[in-house]
């Protein structure tokens, strides 16, 4: 048994890179990965019972990670306090029209932010920070 139901195709099936808990189908005790080192396959074993199950798929573990461009504002004090950052005066904050900037710039993978943003996939996404709002622009 699998909880949650999320990740679960039409077909009773999971979605590649989902992996559930699995519970035990005699004492409903949660299921550890485990190896059979001598058929060479990865089982699903109680601990507390001697219940097993073949895996169905070799993964038992995904960390997805993804950063959102609206992050950046979470780190901005950090930011401006940075003395190693170039500073500029040639762009002035939109909201409080002071002239000293912070640059910074993020990666990023995502081909939403790209599109949201209008660069192409090769282009670093520039940001600049005002020193005194804190308001972050390009």
């Amino acid at each position: 048994m699998l909880f949650p139901e999320q990740g679960m195709e039409a077909d009773g099936t999971y979605e590649q890179g989902f992996v559930g808990i699995r519970f035990c189908q005699e004492c409903n005790n949660m299921l550890y990965p485990k190896e059979d080192k001598e058929n060479r396959i990865l089982l699903y074993a109680c601990r507390n019972c001697d219940y097993q199950q073949e895996a169905d798929n070799s993964c038992i573990y995904v960390n997805k990670i993804t950063h959102e461009v609206d992050e950046l504002t979470q780190i901005i004090a950090d930011v401006s306090q940075d003395p190693t950052l170039p500073r500029t005066e040639d762009h002035p904050c939109a909201k409080c029209g002071h002239k000293e900037a912070v640059f910074f710039q993020s990666h990023s993978a995502r081909a939403e932010v790209h599109i949201k943003l209008h660069f192409s996939f090769t282009t670093l996404l520039g940001f600049i920070l005002c020193w005194v709002t804190a308001h972050v622009y390009r």
